[in-house]
């Protein structure tokens, strides 16, 4: 949900951006309709729907959301658009009802008055009255089609696979081994004692795996016996590939062990190829193997957790000579995805299974098994995972990456002087040690937040010192200082400040200005200087303005697109 002071903020950037451009998950711009009274309450209803199924939202109405430029794109709501008429609407118009909150904005551009309408999460799937709907989908409202539903139903918990009981005896269906690995990772997680001393069909019925004496699905899951799975889980199966290349494979184990058996065997076979190393570095010796274990298990219990069990496709792992691909049938949900998974609230598709596993610590509902995926990464100095969608499954890809003793010690050092380094902190420092510079917007996309949330970070980061400024305004940009750069890189590494990379820049463009000038050729594009710096649109601009200004023989010709940079002598 966004507030209007947000909104306000959004406002000012429609001078560079497109309202569309800003648009997400939880928020759309419309423009309202004056020709027709009855098609714009029609969109409103529209609206309130898509964002009703799709976790809630804010909608700001009267903002054309193609057009670049802020007195342009706010066209305004008529001043005789009365609120409670549109409330109305909605509510009469809607099954289940739905009460929107309606907020005004006063602008000076247009009518001068913007109307927000916020729509708070409720028990989806709603429709209009005669049984039609949307549902946001990041930017766009999609029809709200028997398979969306389904989805739907499945996000809210009305329908979980994994509650429904089954039939047989509770001694012939739980494996005592499932039973022992289960206690062992819960008491390394710390769970209550008085949890796992308990019996085997006490601890079952205290995890509310046994519903009217029978035993749930996610119950047979955690604890049953190999054999007995498959009756109840048809679809279910893990595979391990050892890959050799990307078509062949050394080496391929299949089971469908119960989920403790089967995230202890995996763990087993990635380490058979993923040794231990130990590293010196000053004080510090750092035993690590190229893939952490703690976030290869976040990976391997969110596949376990998370998978689809009705579709029959299996839990695979493949591991590659450079990277290991963790994938899991079933794609994203309840507005999870690729680009927004590391700070939304967590969502599940089992929560009869992800509760109990819950209770035993094995799992959490603050959605940090992601961001401890992260972490065992960066503060090794590598790459964070790569996490995306699929053909309807979820793939968690970790690349074969060296160890970096001097990220590893910078981060232990800060965190015992008592400033433990955030995720967020983390991605920027990794990416500055690789990249010259960072501006906000690629701060924002990387940390997955928005950019005034990441501006804000960014400015704290500048007052401990972990990064300096450059540029104003929105050319802003990030850069790591000296002495941060040096601990980062560690002893072996040529210092580097990103104003040698900067210099060297300018000096290559106008060196190869005054050689095009000489013989007789035009000058360069905009996207030649880039092809030349490899620097983006934002950072070659900042760069050819701070040329001419040192140079007054280099003269812009055009503008936009043809703009090109020529040197007159």
């Amino acid at each position: 949900m966004r507030s209007i002071i947000e909104v306000e903020k959004l406002l000012d950037e429609l001078n560079n951006n497109t309202a569309d451009d800003m648009e997400g998950q939880d928020l759309e711009f419309k423009q309202w309709n004056e020709r027709s009274m009855q098609d714009s309450i029609g969109t409103v209803v529209k609206a309130a729907i898509c964002m009703a199924n799709g976790e809630g939202g804010t909608v700001v109405f009267g903002v054309a959301d193609k057009v670049i430029g802020r007195t342009r794109a706010i066209l305004g709501v008529p001043n005789e658009v009365d609120v409670n008429l549109l409330k109305k609407a909605v509510y009469d118009k809607t099954d289940p009802k739905i009460t929107p909150v309606f907020e005004e904005l006063h602008v000076p551009e247009g009518t001068g008055r913007l109307l927000i309408m916020h729509i708070y999460t409720g028990m989806p799937p709603y429709t209009d009255t005669a049984g039609s709907g949307t549902v946001r989908i990041g930017k766009d409202c999609q029809p709200l089609t028997g398979t969306m539903r389904r989805r739907i139903s499945v996000e809210t918990g009305e329908t979980d696979f994994t509650a429904e009981t089954i039939t047989g005896n509770l001694v012939d269906l739980l494996s005592p081994a499932a039973m022992e690995q289960l206690r062992d990772l819960a008491r390394r997680e710390t769970a209550p004692q008085e949890l796992t001393g308990l019996s085997d069909h006490d601890l079952i019925a205290s995890l509310r795996l046994m519903r009217d004496s029978r035993l749930t699905r996610a119950g047979l899951l955690i604890a049953g016996k190999s054999q007995a799975i498959p009756d109840s889980f048809p679809g279910y199966v893990w595979t391990y590939l050892k890959m050799e290349g990307d078509a062949l494979y050394t080496n391929r184990t299949d089971s469908r062990e119960a989920l403790p058996i089967a995230l202890l065997r995996l763990e087993e076979l990635i380490d058979r190829d993923n040794p231990i190393t130990t590293v010196e570095y000053g004080f510090f010796h750092f035993e690590y193997r190229t893939y952490p274990l703690i976030a290869l298990r976040e990976a391997l219990l969110n596949a376990l957790c998370h998978a689809d069990y009705r579709v029959n496709s299996p839990i695979m792992v493949k591991h590659y000579v450079d990277r290991i691909e963790i994938s899991n049938p079933g794609g994203f949900i309840g507005g999870v995805s690729a680009s927004n998974i590391l700070h939304h609230p967590p969502v599940s598709r089992n929560p009869l299974l992800v509760d109990a596993l819950l209770r035993l610590r094995l799992v959490n509902r603050s959605n940090l098994g992601i961001s401890r995926m992260y972490q065992g990464l960066l503060i090794e100095g590598k790459e964070p995972p790569t996490i995306e969608e699929i053909e309807g499954s979820v793939r968690v890809t970790f690349l074969h990456q060296e160890f970096s003793g001097s990220f590893r010690a910078f981060f232990e050092e800060e965190s015992r002087s008592g400033a433990t380094l955030k995720v967020d902190e983390l991605i920027i420092l990794r990416y500055l040690l690789s990249h010259s510079e960072m501006d906000t917007a690629t701060a924002a996309s990387r940390c997955q937040r928005s950019e005034s949330m990441v501006w804000d970070l960014l400015c704290g980061m500048e007052r401990k010192g972990y990064v300096e400024r450059g540029g104003t305004g929105r050319g802003t940009y990030w850069v790591l200082p000296p002495q941060i750069h040096k601990k980062l890189a560690g002893p072996g590494h040529p210092e580097r400040d990103r104003r040698i990379d900067w210099d060297a820049a300018k000096t290559r463009i106008l060196s190869v200005l005054k050689d095009r000038e000489k013989r007789g050729e035009k000058g360069l594009s905009n996207e030649e200087v880039r092809q030349i710096t490899h620097y983006d649109r934002a950072q070659v601009r900042r760069l050819m303005k701070q040329l001419m200004k040192e140079n007054d023989s280099i003269i812009k010709t055009g503008e936009r697109r043809w703009t090109r940079y020529e040197l007159s002598l």
